[in-house]
């Protein structure tokens, strides 16, 4: 389970199992049992279920991401207007094999997902309040090779970024969701940087959730860890967050800089943004912090790590 040194862990630290709500595992969201103190403006759901397990969720206000961690799964959404659609997700045999076919589903849906594979499943239901549209935004299933994928950073600040939720990817009211892979013993959410106020231009105000899966890279199996640290950017909202995290472990960023995820040297790390706020631009602007900002410009000079993009052979490490 999570441990850690931050003071403020208890707050914003969420152990796999520990914020259960009916059928998933993780329940993050103003309405869950023991939310997180003043969380407003995104959600997490995760579900590992058996061989033809099932859960369904009625989104009400929120918005809905549906994103296959583990295994396949069939997607039926019925709108809040009616119509009903149905996807087969080919999905992944883990989150480090390369990104996933998802399904957009608008506010006002019913969605059930069912796990089509022969072992467990993990499936992720990422979301947000989405009140901005007149309307709610239609369904869609964003197929994995529509998915951008991104090298960010070099050296040992490389990461892969896999772009599900963004808005020149695909169209939705409020939450912007992606996904980082860091290779073993390297960083990434580095240098550290803030999306805590709203200022036209260069920061937007977002909540964050960080959800996260190792994997260990070491054949004799030792126990994968990442760790996380988030804190305060000002001395009036202080922060203290030090978390050693392992698979379905959850993060949350109220505000403040955050940064590093590390990885271990013997575990690649994984995890899953889930960003939304109340300002009225749907964009992800960020501050550096200015201790760190200098990290960005070593980058052209260094190489991006070449175990990336995943998936990568275990063998050839």
């Amino acid at each position: 389970m999570t441990s850690g040194v931050g003071v403020d862990n208890a707050d914003w630290v969420r152990p796999f199992g520990s914020a259960a709500d009916g059928g998933f595992q993780v329940a993050v969201a103003p309405t869950a049992p023991n939310p997180a103190p003043g969380w407003r403006h995104t959600t997490l759901r995760v579900a590992e279920c058996p061989p033809a397990g099932e859960v369904e969720h009625s989104s009400g206000e929120e918005e809905t991401l549906v994103v296959p961690l583990v295994g396949s799964w069939r997607v039926e959404v019925t709108g809040a207007d009616g119509t009903s659609h149905a996807a087969d997700l080919p999905g992944r045999a883990s989150v480090f094999d390369g990104p996933t076919d998802v399904v957009y589903a608008g506010r006002g849906s019913t969605v059930r997902v069912v796990n089509t594979t022969d072992g467990t499943g993990r499936v992720a239901l990422a979301g947000a309040p989405a009140t901005r549209a007149a309307t709610p935004i239609p369904y869609r299933h964003l197929r994995a090779e529509e998915v951008p994928v991104e090298l960010r950073g070099a050296g040992r600040a490389s990461r892969e970024v896999r772009n599900l939720g963004l808005p020149d990817v695909l169209d939705a009211d409020s939450f912007l969701v992606c996904e980082v892979v860091t290779p073993a013993g390297n960083w990434s959410s580095w240098p550290p940087h803030k999306h805590d106020e709203n200022r036209p231009g260069e920061e937007t105000e977002l909540e964050e959730i960080y959800y996260v899966e190792t994997r260990a890279t070491d054949p004799r199996g030792t126990d994968p860890v990442g760790y996380l640290r988030v804190y305060g950017s000002t001395a009036t909202r202080p922060l203290d967050v030090l978390a050693e995290v392992r698979t379905g472990d959850v993060v949350l960023v109220p505000h403040g800089w955050h940064g590093p995820a590390v990885a271990a040297p013997d575990a690649d790390l994984y995890y899953l943004n889930v960003m939304a706020g109340p300002g009225p631009e749907r964009a992800w602007r960020i501050c550096d912090d200015p201790a760190h900002a200098w990290v960005r410009e070593a980058w052209p000079h260094e190489e991006v790590d070449p175990r990336l993009p995943f998936p990568s052979d275990l063998r050839d490490r």
